[in-house]
């Protein structure tokens, strides 16, 4: 399962990188690099989904990069970084299906993999300030209110 997942991963990662280098439209994409993934059922709807949901909250989620790495203006940042942050983004906010940890530890798997020298600690530091943030906002979302 967990080698469908990832090759879903990869696949939603070529595709949103495609989308966003060269503007290429999003079914066909999607479908040609499902189809070279060698994924079908499960695997390519896991593939859609993510797509579809990182491109349906982008604004937030670019929002978001943008706040947690303010030396790195989107327009400047590595579009392979940029791409693995947003579909690592998606998962830990929206889709809630894995743990964060393991969003994250997929998030640098995939940076190690296709990234540059340094994707891999960025991506990481990226995705541990969100978690962080995150963690922070939860915890006083359940601090009780003052009377």
């Amino acid at each position: 399962m967990a080698g469908i997942r990832r090759k879903a991963r990869i696949a939603a990662l070529q595709t949103l990188y495609e989308i966003d280098a060269v503007g290429h439209p999003l079914q066909e994409t999607l479908q040609r690099n499902t189809e070279s993934s060698a994924l079908n059922g499960e695997g390519a709807t896991f593939a859609a989904a993510l797509v579809e949901g990182a491109l349906c909250h982008l604004n937030e989620i670019d929002a978001l990069i943008e706040k947690t790495a303010p030396s790195w203006p989107l327009p400047q940042m590595a579009k392979i970084d940029k791409n693995i942050l947003r579909l690592a983004i998606y998962e830990i906010l929206f889709d809630n299906k894995v743990p964060t940890k393991a969003a994250i530890n997929e998030a640098v798997e995939l940076a190690k993999a296709f990234g540059g020298e340094n994707s891999a600690r960025f991506v990481n530091g990226v995705l541990g300030s969100v978690s962080e943030s995150l963690r922070h906002r939860a915890e006083a979302d359940e601090s009780p209110e003052p009377e």
